[in-house]
């Protein structure tokens, strides 16, 4: 077992689904100019190997004006409408939508009647509905979507996979998540903000951060979730509408593993995954954000091994790996269908925790 290990983590930081040959470069509209945007995605795109940003899009010309100046690859600087008007279409390849997520749907709907490949923030909207809704625009305009699980392209995470996979850990039993965060005190000080806001959010800690476990645990297990349990609390006046200040839900999957989830947008930064097997278990301390270098532990049997490696810039893998998918001509994943999956979670964690009862999930 232990060549095994050693092999899967001999190269800790490679680009498992790189060719070597590959060429080219997709040219991105970033549809939405929030810090995320500003801070995180414009400059990791700068960093990247297959992909330049030509395009932005904001909510005034004033704005999307200074959007421009981020880079020198940016071309045009373009309002809403204006990108709904096709303005600029032959500027860009992709558009990479990161709005509140009850405004991903028009967007991606305009990128679809562009023949635009999209890059879609999670989660994919804030109900079931218009996910699905999203979902089958893109399906019926033959444009590839893929959804924004950053995680999936870290590869401490797929390193994680791999060794679940190869059996290190025997068969996984448990899992345990976390992320929280200090939402109005340190990250986004303003009670007058979008992720406090139902309509436009779809609920604050679940569809904010919650989400993290959640997808990751999937992706490490290569499992679904098939009944869920759940509790959340607001404490601050500030998420009385959306409910969810602090939650916990239980999560039990079709391979028969369980998880526990927290996450709360009042609580010290941190976050971690574990995955615990028969044979041995993995750990991630920090786990999933994206300015805090991730930590990696690997146990099994008598042995144990703490990992250090080169840490990456988790945009600049997810943005390359769906440029290197589009220049190869290859489905690019997570995708619409494997997000929709934690849609309909939420919703039944929603369901859960209001009406204090088990809820199982529609597998078919």
């Amino acid at each position: 077992m232990s060549s095994t290990v050693s092999s899967i983590l001999e190269a800790f930081t490679r680009r498992d689904w790189q060719s070597s040959d590959v060429t080219g470069t997709i040219r991105i509209a970033m549809i939405g100019l929030g810090w995320w945007t500003r801070d995180q995605a414009i400059p990791a795109v700068e960093e990247s190997d297959f992909c330049e940003t030509t395009v932005v899009v904001s909510s005034s010309a004033e704005k999307a004006a200074r959007g421009a100046e981020l880079s020198e690859t940016i071309s045009h600087a373009l309002t809403y409408d204006q990108f709904h008007e096709g303005v600029a279409a032959d500027a860009y390849d992709a558009v990479y939508v990161v709005t509140p997520n009850g405004l991903h749907l028009p967007y991606v709907e305009t990128a679809a009647e562009l023949g635009k490949a999209v890059l879609c923030e999670k989660p994919l909207e804030a109900s079931v509905d218009r996910a699905e809704k999203l979902v089958e625009t893109c399906e019926q305009a033959d444009v590839p979507l893929m959804v924004a699980y950053r995680m999936q392209t870290e590869p401490a995470v797929r390193r994680a996979r791999e060794l679940v996979e190869a059996g290190v850990i025997g068969e996984p039993v448990l899992v345990h998540g976390n992320m929280s965060q200090r939402l109005l005190a340190e990250v986004v000080p303003d009670p007058d903000q979008w992720r406090l806001d139902p309509e436009l959010s779809g609920g604050a800690t679940v569809m904010d951060i919650g989400l993290y476990p959640l997808n990751t645990t999937r992706f490490v297990l290569d499992a679904d979730p098939v009944r869920v349990r759940a509790h959340t609390t607001a404490e601050s006046p500030a998420f009385e509408e959306v409910g969810d200040e602090h939650v916990s839900f239980g999560l039990e999957f079709d391979d028969g593993t369980l998880a526990v989830c927290t996450a709360s947008q009042a609580a010290y930064q941190s976050s971690h995954l574990r995955i615990t097997g028969t044979e041995g278990e993995i750990e991630l301390d920090p786990a999933f954000y994206n300015r805090q270098d991730r930590g990696f532990r690997v146990s099994w049997g008598s042995q144990s091994a703490e990992i250090s490696f080169d840490q990456v810039n988790q945009m600049t893998e997810e943005f390359d790996y769906f440029a290197h998918c589009l220049l190869t001509g290859t489905g690019p994943l997570p995708d619409g269908e494997h997000a929709l999956v934690d849609m309909r979670a939420m919703d039944a964690i929603y369901t859960a925790a209001e009406q204090g009862c088990d809820v199982e999930l529609d597998t078919s």
